[in-house]
């Protein structure tokens, strides 16, 4: 038993009616779900240094703070 209905000059069966509806539902559920991209790198602040040597030496040592938190959070 089909229950039939005029949509935009045609007429439409329920049951094509309900499986668009819930390929829809399912559609949009799927693609809000299925994650991001990759995850975008922290923004750290610029390093303003007076010398090459003085921004090598801060960024050497964020380096080692950095991998230290690691070394001990495990």
């Amino acid at each position: 038993m089909v229950q039939y209905y005029k949509i935009a000059g045609q007429s439409v069966g329920s049951h094509h009616l309900s499986l668009g509806i819930l390929s829809a539902l399912f559609g949009g559920v799927f693609l809000a779900t299925r994650g991001g991209g990759a995850a975008a790198k922290p923004a750290t602040p610029p390093i303003q240094a007076s010398s090459k040597d003085e921004e090598n030496f801060i960024q050497d040592f964020l380096k080692q703070v950095d991998g230290g938190d690691k070394k001990a959070s495990h």
